[in-house]
């Protein structure tokens, strides 16, 4: 290890943490954002359309939770995508209050289309960490995640 980061503090290592994670993040979602608008979609549409391809309709309330959206910002995407014939807005017959989001058959031949594209392109992404490394990443961040949650 960087006898650097061997000898600075808690503080130190904490501060340099945020800026590294930082860093890594705005990169990889430049190249992530890059290969979305290729599709003609911003990264808040796929998000919200590839949640609905995954896991099928979907409250809309839910969805902006999910992919953290405000609700205010779900409408306006959920229009978005309804124009583009991508998803269709679907009334819950047991609550009118709520409505989901279902994906079109456009939408779903899209992402059939696409998908495998954006797998590979996050893979070779990704690439500069072995599988294990990877394994071992996702287990710290979800840790750090969920300690900094309940601070």
């Amino acid at each position: 290890m960087d006898d650097k980061i061997q000898a600075q503090t808690e503080e130190e290592l904490s501060l340099r943490l945020f800026i590294v994670l930082t860093r890594a993040l705005n990169a990889i979602k430049k190249s992530v954002e890059e290969e979305i608008k290729s599709l003609g979609l911003n990264p808040t549409e796929f998000a919200v359309l590839e949640m609905i391809y995954s896991k099928g309709e979907q409250p809309i309330q839910k969805i902006g939770e999910k992919v953290l959206i405000a609700s205010s910002s779900m409408t306006y995407v959920v229009d978005k995508l309804e124009k583009k014939k991508l998803i269709q807005r679907k009334a819950c017959p047991e609550d009118r209050r709520i409505t989901y989001a279902t994906i079109t058959q456009a939408g779903t031949d899209l992402l059939d289309a696409v998908f495998p594209e954006h797998k590979l392109a996050l893979k070779e992404i990704c690439a500069g960490l072995t599988t294990e490394e990877k394994k071992v990443m996702i287990k710290q961040l979800k840790k750090l995640g969920q300690y900094a949650q309940n601070v």
